[in-house]
């Protein structure tokens, strides 16, 4: 009971690293998930770039673990988008970016300095949308993703996958909502089956399966836990939501004409993310959540998790006023409410962490070219 507590950086888009830094070591926390998504991409939403991934090379990776040392704080990095659906220019862009990220963490010592790289896997909707389009998923991915977790194996790096299902990241009028394959522990185990390597696993947000009504100490009671490598903190208040009423709670809300709708009565989704009833939310901070927080951490620490927990702030009445007070408020009651669980109580302190880490490897870090997915097939 000693776990580290971090921060994603998504929080902070308009700010720099260097003013990151100070903003979360005043929360008391011990790390950074570094969001490093393309200055390009299509998404626009939690969306951030703190580390210049053009022009990234060894003199960077030294100064960067350097600092690190110098503040007391670790780092993994990450970027979230669809490596398998999309237009085929965007998700080979998408590609290659996950490849830059790869050689980023390997550059910063990769698993010997436990910097990993998070992303998301996508999901392809042109197959999805097929008879037996999950399975065709699946194997999509394998034929995509076995040549990274190759790379990234050579490289002693390890890829870890959030859960996320990405819900609203279709059209408010598709049909279903499961937009990005490990969003099921079903799937992450099929995934772990298709490509053995140890140079992937997850990332559980627990949030995704609480507004699907499932308890997430039963997900952690089912999950290999050597795949586990982080939990990212995250709440959900499931809501009383007339929608659900109309259209049940196995299938979103769907969307008509808006002029039908109002004559039927019916609601429908109202924009993108308006398919299920649910608030984003921190732990500790607006009123009580949707979950038993308690039981789900003495659940993981029961299991033997002792890797870090990282803060995503995405709550309504948090980061997402755009209030840079009420989103440290949020941080700083987020890591309070983990923290009678997940830190050993100090006589005079209360609970706090005791830093036990040793310093980051910093020496003899040898450049190695960028790659790009026609290299590796």
């Amino acid at each position: 009971m000693n776990n580290q507590i971090w921060l994603m950086t998504s929080a902070f888009k308009p700010y720099s690293l260097e003013e990151i830094i100070p903003k979360a070591k005043d929360t008391g926390v011990q790390g950074l998930e570094l969001c490093v998504f393309p200055r390009d991409g299509l998404r626009s939403d939690h969306v951030a770039t703190h580390l210049d991934y053009e022009t990234f090379g060894p003199e960077e990776a030294k100064r960067l673990l350097e600092r690190f040392n110098y503040e007391g704080l670790r780092f993994s990095i990450g970027s979230y988008e669809n490596l398998i659906g999309g237009s085929p220019e965007v998700r080979l862009k998408n590609q290659n970016h996950l490849l830059k990220l790869i050689r980023i963490a390997h550059l910063c010592g990769g698993d010997a300095n436990d910097v990993k790289v998070g992303t998301f896997v996508g999901y392809n909707d042109e197959l999805g949308i097929q008879d037996g389009g999950f399975e065709k998923n699946l194997y999509e991915y394998q034929r995509i993703f076995s040549p990274i977790i190759n790379y990234a194996e050579e490289l002693g790096v390890t890829i870890i996958y959030e859960n996320c299902p990405m819900e609203g990241w279709r059209s408010k009028t598709w049909p279903f909502t499961y937009n990005n394959l490990p969003g099921t522990l079903a799937a992450r185990k099929l995934m772990y089956v298709l490509i053995p390597s140890r140079a992937h696993g997850e990332t559980y947000d627990p949030s995704h399966d609480v507004w699907q009504h499932i308890d997430p100490a039963d997900v952690i009671r089912a999950t290999d836990m050597s795949r586990l490598h982080r939990v990212h903190v995250k709440a959900t208040r499931n809501l009383v939501n007339p929608g659900s009423i109309y259209w049940g709670a196995m299938y979103p809300k769907q969307y008509v004409n808006p002029d039908l709708a109002a004559r039927a009565g019916v609601p429908i989704a109202e924009h993108d993310w308006d398919r299920h009833p649910y608030e984003a939310m921190l732990p500790g901070f607006g009123g009580y959540d949707s979950m038993d927080w308690r039981n789900f951490l003495d659940t993981l620490m029961h299991a033997g998790f002792d890797k870090p927990f990282v803060i995503e702030n995405e709550a309504l009445k948090s980061a997402h006023t755009g209030s840079i007070g009420a989103t440290m408020q949020g941080f700083k009651a987020a890591t309070l409410c983990l923290a009678p669980v997940v830190w050993p109580l100090k006589r005079d302190e209360g609970y706090a962490y005791h830093d036990n880490r040793p310093a980051y490897i910093t020496e003899n870090i040898k450049d190695i070219p960028v790659v790009t997915m026609r290299e590796l097939q």
